[in-house]
């Protein structure tokens, strides 16, 4: 009887398991090898600025090995943080940096909320609409902005060219369109049943955001608000534009204004301020990524 059960089913097949764990190994080797040249990549510059800031400026000049400290030296990272000058930089950078965050996230947040649970007319549309004006690029906005704003100086008087806090209303024309769009994305994988459930019990769509929504999506907040400080810390474009006093600029645009004189470049500070410049969102990311990575397994069906 388990003969012939055996002689119907036929030959067994023979699966070639070593094909299979060689073709895993390559996989593998392939990944390592593209991670390796990525790393290569992304490193190199960072390495470079590293190196040439330990360098004096007649190390520099000597055009030796650029890959090499022969006399390492922290005068260029002495000199910049004993600046008052630079320091201003850094701070008006913080400034705006915080301030832009707090922004973006009390107009994006209520706004995504809207978008994706408080269904109306034309939401979709809208929604769409917020994403598209992020692809906008700043280089097509600033000369508009920069119209709107001196127009307004001659109408009201009040002058916001060239103040630090013109930027304050300046960043969020980038930051809000895109935080809004994450947040949409967060808000809309949200079981409905929450929401549904909260306004059964009595809550009001203010108390179903903060109670329910935000903790839930935190993860996406996060996100969003790495994404505003980047942009806010980074811009570049806009404080060249609508700030030119040295004690209205921010990091990026002080640097570049004040250590490249004619055609002398401190490239020693330049690379020092560079640096110093990267490590605030180096340890935002730091801090905040292995909360935002575990953030992603938490949520709805928690409690």
């Amino acid at each position: 009887m388990s003969t012939l059960a055996i002689d119907k089913a036929g030959p067994r097949r023979n699966v070639k398991y070593g094909s299979m764990s060689r073709d895993r190994a390559w996989a593998l080797r392939w990944s390592y090898f593209f991670l390796t040249l990525f790393a290569i990549f992304a490193l190199v510059p960072p390495i470079y600025m590293l190196i040439t800031s330990l360098k004096s400026s007649a190390e520099i000049s000597a055009a030796t090995n650029p890959w090499w400290v022969f006399h390492p030296t922290l005068s260029n990272y002495i000199e910049l943080l004993s600046s008052s000058q630079f320091l201003r930089f850094f701070f008006n950078s913080a400034i705006v940096s915080v301030v832009v965050v707090i922004i973006t996230m009390l107009i994006s947040v209520p706004a995504a909320f809207a978008l994706a649970r408080m269904k109306f007319w034309g939401s979709a549309t809208l929604a769409a609409g917020v994403f598209l004006t992020y692809l906008i690029p700043d280089t097509l906005l600033f000369l508009p902005l920069f119209k709107m704003f001196a127009a307004f100086g001659d109408l009201t008087g009040i002058q916001l060219i060239n103040r630090w806090y013109v930027l304050l209303i300046v960043y969020p024309t980038l930051t809000v369109p895109f935080c809004t769009w994450i947040m949409i994305g967060y808000f809309a994988s949200i079981p409905k049943e929450l929401d549904e459930a909260a306004i059964i019990d009595g809550a009001s769509w203010f108390q179903t955001l903060t109670r329910i929504f935000i903790p839930v999506a935190l993860p996406g907040l996060i996100a969003a608000t790495i994404f505003a400080f980047t942009v806010s810390w980074a811009q570049f474009l806009y404080p060249l534009v609508f700030t030119t006093s040295t004690d209205q600029l921010v990091l990026p645009v002080g640097i570049i204004t004040t250590l490249i004189k004619g055609d002398v470049f401190n490239w020693g500070q330049i690379m020092t301020g560079a640096l110093l410049g990267a490590a605030p969102p180096l340890i935002i990311y730091a801090f905040l990524m292995d909360y935002y990575i575990a953030g992603l397994t938490a949520g709805a069906t928690k409690g």
